[in-house]
C-alpha cells in the first residue's frame, strides 16, 4: 500500500491548478455568534464540476502515461466523484465508465452525462456497486480510479487544505465530512506536514458512523446500505483512508438526521451559498458540541453543491 506524502501533493497542486478554482473563504458573523466560535467556510460548493472531487480525479486523469488513455477511466460512485471524473476526462478527450447507485440524486446523474461520462447503475449497497463495477471494469479494460481509497487522489484532496491554511492563519482546527475518507485524508496529509498544530475532526451522519465506531473500535467497520440524507457519506472506510485517520484525526463527531437537515437550512438562509447535505453535517456537529469549538478558529470545508433542487430534504420532512 503505498501511502501519499507531501510532495505528491505539492506534485498533484502543480498538476491541477490548470483545471480548478482556487475557492473561496467566506465567514458569517451570525453563524459565530451561534456556535461561539470563528467558522472559516471552504467552499469547494463552488469548484469545477461542483465538489472537491475534481481535485482528485484532475490529478489522477492528468497523471496517466500516455499509453495508458485508450481504454479511458472508470470507477463507482454516489455522484460527486462520478461527475467530477467524468469533467477530468473529458478535459483529456478519454472515456469514462462510472457505475453509480440507480437513487443517486438526479442532479448527480445529469452531470455525468453532461460531462461525457457512461453510466451504469447498481443496486444502493457497497456489495451491489462493488460487484456491478468489477463487470463494468472487466469489459472495458479502463483503468479504475478508486473514489478515495486511491494515493492519486488522497494527493488531489490534499491540496484543498493547503489553500485553506494559506487564506486563513491560526487556524486552531479544521471539520470535514467523512465518508469514505478521501478528503479527511488529504487534509491529514497535508497539515500533519504543514500545520500539526490543527487538530482535525471528521464530522459524519449517525445513520451512517461506521467511521465513528471504527475510530473507536481501532479498526475499520464496514456498513453495507446505511439511509441518511447525505448521500456522498453513505460508503465506508478502506485501508488506505483508515491509515490516516487512525493516524492524525483527533475524533470524529456525529449529527443526527434532523441536525444536518437544520444546518443545511441555515447555511442556505444566512451564507446564501447552495451546498448539498453532505456538506452540511460538520456545522451540524459544532452547532451540537459548541464547548469543544468555542473561541477557536474553525475551518470548515464545504465539500460540494451539487443538490437536486427538486428534491431538497425539508421538501421530504
Amino acid at each position: 500500500m503505498y501511502i501519499p506524502t507531501l510532495d505528491d501533493m505539492k506534485t498533484a497542486r502543480e498538476r491541477v491548478t490548470p483545471y480548478i478554482h482556487r475557492t473561496p473563504v467566506l465567514t458569517s458573523e451570525f453563524l459565530n455568534d451561534l456556535t461561539g466560535a470563528e467558522l472559516f467556510f471552504k467552499c469547494e460548493n463552488f469548484q469545477k464540476a461542483g465538489a472537491f472531487k475534481v481535485r482528485g480525479a484532475c490529478n489522477a486523469v492528468f497523471g496517466l502515461p500516455d499509453d495508458m488513455l485508450a481504454k479511458g477511466v472508470a470507477t463507482h460512485s454516489s455522484g460527486n466523484h462520478a461527475l467530477s471524473l467524468s469533467y477530468a476526462a473529458g478535459r483529456r478527450g478519454i472515456p469514462c465508465h462510472v457505475v453509480m447507485p440507480r437513487t443517486a440524486p438526479q442532479a448527480k446523474k445529469d452531470a455525468v452525462k453532461g460531462y461525457g461520462g457512461i453510466i451504469t447503475e447498481c443496486e444502493p449497497s457497497t456489495s451491489s456497486r462493488e460487484a456491478v463495477f468489477a463487470k463494468v471494469e472487466a469489459e472495458t479494460g479502463a483503468e479504475f480510479v478508486h473514489p478515495y481509497n486511491d494515493p492519486r487522489v488522497i494527493a488531489g484532496q490534499a491540496t484543498c487544505s493547503a489553500e485553506l491554511i494559506e487564506q486563513v492563519k491560526g487556524l486552531d482546527a479544521v471539520v470535514a465530512p467523512i465518508g469514505g475518507g478521501g478528503m479527511i485524508s488529504g487534509t491529514c496529509l497535508t497539515l500533519s506536514n504543514l500545520a500539526p498544530e490543527v487538530k482535525i475532526y471528521a464530522a459524519e451522519p449517525l445513520n451512517a458512523d461506521d467511521a465513528a465506531r471504527s475510530f473507536r473500535a481501532g479498526h475499520i467497520i464496514a456498513d453495507d446500505a446505511p439511509e441518511t440524507v447525505a448521500d456522498g457519506l453513505k460508503v465506508p472506510l478502506k485501508e488506505l483512508t483508515w491509515h490516516f485517520v487512525s493516524n492524525h484525526v483527533t475524533d470524529i463527531l456525529t449529527a443526527t438526521e434532523d441536525e444536518i437537515v437544520d444546518a443545511m437550512k441555515l447555511i442556505w438562509k444566512r451564507m446564501k451559498i447552495v451546498m448539498e447535505p453532505s456538506s452540511a453535517v460538520p456545522l451540524a456537529t459544532i452547532l451540537k458540541d459548541k464547548e469543544t469549538f468555542a473561541g477557536k478558529r474553525v475551518g470548515i470545508i464545504i465539500t460540494g453543491g451539487n443538490v437536486d433542487l427538486d428534491s431538497l430534504p425539508w421538501m421530504e420532512k
